[in-house]
C-alpha cells in the first residue's frame, strides 16, 4: 500500500519542485498543474477512474472516502514529509472523479515576508472586535490571516482558537497557547465549533470560512461580547464584504445587523492575487479599518460611500484596491493589462495607465 500511496507523492514533489499552486486530477484528462496562474498540463496518460483510485485511495481517510462515493464531495489535508502539506477537495464531475490538491507551505510567512501593507499589522494589537479577510479561492486569504496569527503569537500572552476545513499552517506555542481545530476530525461544523469556543476562555477566534448565517450571527455575537474574531468571506472589495454579511440576513434583521456590524467591525482586508512579472503571484490588497465614520455609514445603509472613507483613511493606513494594484504597476511588479483586469473602477484605471503610456485595450 506505500508503494501505491507514494505515486501521488512523485506527483507532489513534482509540483514542489515546479513551484506549482495546485495540482489538478480529473477522469478524461492528464494531470495539470497550476502555475503561477494558469493551467499547465502534465506529460502523462489521460487519467480513468482506476487510475484516480490508485492515485488517491490509499492517502483518503477512509470515512472521507465513503463521504465521497456517497455525497460527491470530501476535503482533508495530506503531507508528504519534508515536502509540503496539502489541502485536498475530491468532487465527482460529469466524466468522473477528480481531485484538487493545494499546497500548503509548512513555514509559516511573516507579515514582512508577505509584502503586505505595513499598517495590516495594526491588526495584531486589537483587543477585540471583528476582522474580515476576503477574496475569491486562492487569493491568499488563509496565508495572511496565519501571518497575522504568527505575529499574535510571537507577541502576545493569550488563547488563540482557529476553526479550519482543514488546518493549513501548523502554530507551534510561542507567547499564546492556540488551539487549532478542524472541521471533521475535531468538530462537526464551523458553527458549532465558534458555540463551544466561547466556553474555552479563548481571547481571539479564527473562523476559517463564513459559510452561513448562524455561523455569521454567532461570529458578531462573539465580537459583541468582547472576543477578537477573524473570519473570511469570499469578496472582492471591503463594501461588498460589508453588504454580504448584512444581505445573508432576512429583511426584517438587517438593521438589527447592521447596528451590531457597526459596533463591532474593526477592519477589512480584501486581496486578489495577481501574476507577477517573470512569474510567481504578488498580492493586491485593499485596507479598511473601523472608524466613526464606517461606522455611521454602515448604520445607514450606505456602503456605497465606503471608498470615500478609505480616501479620506490613507493617512492611517487605509489603501484601495485600485491604489494597491497601482502602486503594483509603479513598482514594476506587475503588466498594466493585470491590473486592469482586477480594477474595480476600470474606466479610471484604463486612464490612469493611458496618462502613463502604458496603454491597454478595450478588456
Amino acid at each position: 500500500m506505500a508503494d501505491v500511496a507514494n505515486r501521488i507523492d512523485r506527483f507532489l514533489k513534482l509540483m514542489n519542485d515546479r513551484g506549482a499552486s495546485d495540482l489538478h486530477l480529473s477522469v478524461g484528462r492528464a494531470p495539470i498543474f497550476r502555475l503561477s496562474g494558469r493551467m499547465d498540463p502534465i506529460r502523462y496518460r489521460v487519467l480513468d477512474n482506476r487510475d484516480f483510485e490508485n492515485l488517491v485511495l490509499p492517502i483518503t481517510p477512509p470515512h472521507l472516502w465513503e463521504a465521497f462515493l456517497r455525497d460527491g464531495d470530501a476535503d482533508f489535508a495530506y503531507e508528504v514529509p519534508g515536502v509540503a502539506r496539502f489541502r485536498v477537495n475530491l468532487f465527482r464531475q460529469q466524466r468522473g472523479m477528480a481531485g484538487v490538491f493545494r499546497v500548503i507551505p509548512t513555514k509559516l510567512m511573516t507579515l514582512d515576508q508577505l509584502g503586505v501593507p505595513p499598517s495590516v499589522r495594526r491588526l495584531s494589537s486589537l483587543e477585540g472586535g471583528l476582522v474580515l479577510v476576503t477574496g475569491p479561492t486562492g487569493s491568499g486569504k488563509s496565508t495572511t490571516l496565519s501571518a497575522v496569527i504568527h505575529e499574535m503569537n510571537e507577541r502576545r500572552a493569550m488563547h488563540i482558537i482557529t476553526i479550519e476545513d482543514p488546518i493549513e499552517f501548523v502554530h507551534p506555542n510561542r507567547r499564546a497557547l492556540v488551539s487549532q481545530r478542524e472541521i471533521g476530525p475535531h468538530t462537526k461544523s464551523f458553527s458549532a465549533a465558534l458555540r463551544g469556543a466561547v466556553r474555552e476562555d479563548p481571547d481571539c477566534v479564527l473562523v476559517g470560512e463564513m459559510r452561513d448565517i448562524e455561523t455569521i450571527e454567532m461570529a458578531l455575537k462573539a465580537a459583541e461580547t468582547g472576543l477578537l474574531v477573524f473570519g473570511t468571506l469570499h469578496t472582492n472589495s471591503a463594501a461588498k464584504t460589508i453588504d454580504r454579511i448584512i444581505n445573508v440576513f432576512p429583511a426584517e434583521q438587517q438593521e438589527g445587523v447592521r447596528g451590531v456590524l457597526a459596533g463591532v467591525l474593526k477592519g477589512v482586508l480584501a486581496q486578489q492575487l495577481l501574476r507577477r512579472k517573470g512569474g510567481g503571484r504578488a498580492a493586491a490588497i485593499e485596507v479598511l479599518f473601523g472608524s466613526a465614520a464606517l461606522s455611521s455609514l454602515i448604520r445607514e445603509g450606505k456602503t456605497h460611500l465606503v471608498p470615500g472613507v478609505i480616501a479620506q483613511g490613507r493617512s492611517v493606513g487605509m489603501i484601495s484596491m485600485d491604489d494597491s494594484l497601482r502602486a503594483l504597476v509603479m513598482g514594476d511588479v506587475i503588466e498594466g493589462s493585470a491590473a486592469l483586469e482586477k480594477a474595480l473602477d476600470k474606466d479610471e484605471m484604463r486612464k490612469w495607465l493611458a496618462e502613463r503610456g502604458l496603454e491597454v485595450g478595450e478588456g
